[in-house]
């Protein structure tokens, strides 16, 4: 069973550029946002905005195959016997057979999403925030945009067979 599904990789990446596209918008959190660093818009528009989408989405793209291997648990199994599927003893092969799918679903990639989000999004932006002297408002709006988005990519790279 291969689980490196590269279209939802892919699809997984570009879904963090639109969440951010509608998190920071100034009619959602934009504004809140820009207060919270500090920045303006004159500081905004002077920004190298290609570079920028580019390495997002380069990030975005590490960040969803890491996704993959925390959602499906079938990796783990995968890992167990070095990688080599076709290296295996049968007892794989019939592990696979029965359990192969199971919790490969949009729903339980969520919840391993925002899990990640929460215990690891969070604290490292709420601890680079802390040395920062950012505000409590920062290093909210900054986590919970990361707790949709790996929500989301979670969901996509689990349930996207």
């Amino acid at each position: 069973m291969d689980f490196l599904n590269f279209p939802a990789i892919l699809v997984a990446a570009v879904s963090a550029l639109f969440v951010g596209f509608i998190w920071y918008n100034p009619k959602v959190f934009g504004n809140a946002w820009m207060k919270a660093t500090g920045l303006t818009e004159e500081q905004l528009k002077g920004a190298n905005m290609a570079k920028i989408f580019i390495l997002a989405f380069i990030f975005a793209f590490l960040l969803a195959m890491t996704m993959m291997q925390m959602s499906i648990h079938q990796t783990g199994a995968l890992s167990l016997i070095g990688g080599d599927a076709s290296k295996a003893l049968p007892s794989y092969a019939a592990f696979m057979a029965d359990y192969g799918d199971a919790f490969r679903t949009y729903k339980h990639g969520a919840l391993h999403g925002v899990m990640a989000g929460i215990f690891v999004a969070l604290p490292i932006i709420g601890t680079n925030a802390l040395f920062e002297r950012k505000s409590a408002k920062y290093i909210f709006i900054n986590s919970g945009y990361w707790i949709v988005t790996l929500g989301i990519m979670g969901a996509i790279v689990c349930g996207w067979k």
